[in-house]
């Protein structure tokens, strides 16, 4: 089981020196106490590994500090989140944390919220359209990208001018507002090499709006990655794909095999992807999936868990970036962590001996 609390003496040392904005409230009169309340906790789904790990860790650091809190999933579905959250502002909760599944569809229900005056945070996936979000609590998405794009330049050689080679592109849902940052973050390295034609895409699909995966489905991306295959390499071999997410990532592995690679003779192409997701580890270790990218969720979950705290207890919340989140209403104030990138060579340091994993996991 993972032990939330090694690394995140990293992180208070970190905030501890991050840009402090002032919370809503009053700070004077000395030291408040701590409100007892419920927080409403809104996560996108059970499908996913990773959401399952982040609801349990903001629940774990919210209780610590003397909050109840109420944890609900949308089944990947907006209406259902949407109905969610309401039922959660009908109960009265102090403050709400939400994961968005559809992050335009959300600014009547959080009018709603700040009608009834309970602060919003923002976690991992910005809400978008809406002034009533208060705080973004997320990781660098578009270092996201670059690490992903940098593993792929650095493996196949193209800054000592290899190539050409070919390669495919995948983004993640339309929806999420974080798909367009990891691309373009990926794109920043991986454009010119495009333009050099050191990277051919050969279905011709370069256009985020050509290559998202609604829901970030490994099913879909399992889907179009063998039509892919089908259509245009059919007498070629692909060498590198990027993937942002490892559940898409595992399913792009699984369509290449059935097309025959895994094999000495028709090894595996370069697969990106991202969340350190135990399954894709466990491929990386074995071979198959190249690279994932490792974003703490227990510090991603103190620190949300701290900016509710803040807000609550009228402290200041602490944030490290107030330009680059603008919602198209307002650049919403930010906390945004370091993710790391991992493959088969330094997994061990990355993810066992910050006890994010076991070793026995991972067998």
């Amino acid at each position: 089981m993972r032990n939330r609390r090694p690394a995140l003496s990293a992180l208070a040392g970190a905030v501890s020196a991050a840009l402090t904005l002032s919370a809503c409230g009053d700070m004077s009169g000395g030291e408040p106490a701590r409100q007892s309340g419920t927080i409403g906790i809104a996560m996108p789904t059970r499908s996913s590994e990773r959401w399952l790990v982040d609801g349990r860790s903001v629940v774990e650091d919210l209780r610590d500090v003397g909050y109840r809190t109420r944890l609900v999933y949308g089944q990947d579905d907006p209406k259902t989140q949407a109905s969610q959250i309401r039922s959660l502002i009908a109960q009265h909760v102090s403050a709400l944390i939400i994961a968005a599944i559809d992050n335009k569809s959300l600014d009547g229900v959080l009018g709603q919220a700040a009608a009834a005056k309970i602060p919003v945070i923002s976690y991992d996936r910005l809400v978008l359209g809406t002034k009533n979000v208060d705080y973004y609590a997320s990781f660098d998405n578009e270092q996201v990208g670059r690490l992903q794009a940098h593993y792929i330049v650095e493996k196949l050689g193209l800054e000592e001018g290899k190539g050409p080679f070919t390669i495919e592109l995948f983004a993640g849902s339309p929806d999420d507002n974080n798909t367009k940052y990891f691309f373009d973050g990926a794109m920043h390295l991986l454009q010119p090499y495009l333009d050099s034609r050191q990277l051919v895409v050969r279905s011709g699909r370069t256009a985020l709006d050509e290559i998202t995966t609604p829901r970030w489905d490994g099913a879909a991306a399992k889907k179009r990655m063998a039509e892919v295959l089908s259509t245009s390499y059919r007498t070629r071999r692909i060498d590198a794909v990027l993937s942002p997410y490892d559940g898409m990532s595992l399913g792009i592995l699984s369509a290449l095999r059935s097309d025959g690679y895994g094999s000495a003779a028709k090894p595996f192409p370069l697969i990106t992807g991202q969340d350190a997701e135990l399954p894709s580890v466990k491929s990386i270790i074995a071979g198959g999936q190249s690279q994932t990218v490792y974003k703490d969720s227990r510090e991603l979950a103190q620190v949300a868990a701290n900016m509710v705290d803040a807000v609550l207890t009228h402290h200041q919340v602490r944030v490290n970036d107030t330009v680059t989140y603008n919602n198209g209403v307002k650049a919403v104030p930010a906390y945004l962590l370091q993710p790391t990138s991992v493959d088969k060579s330094n997994y061990e340091v990355a993810l066992v001996a910050t006890d994010y994993y076991t070793a026995a996991q991972l067998k």
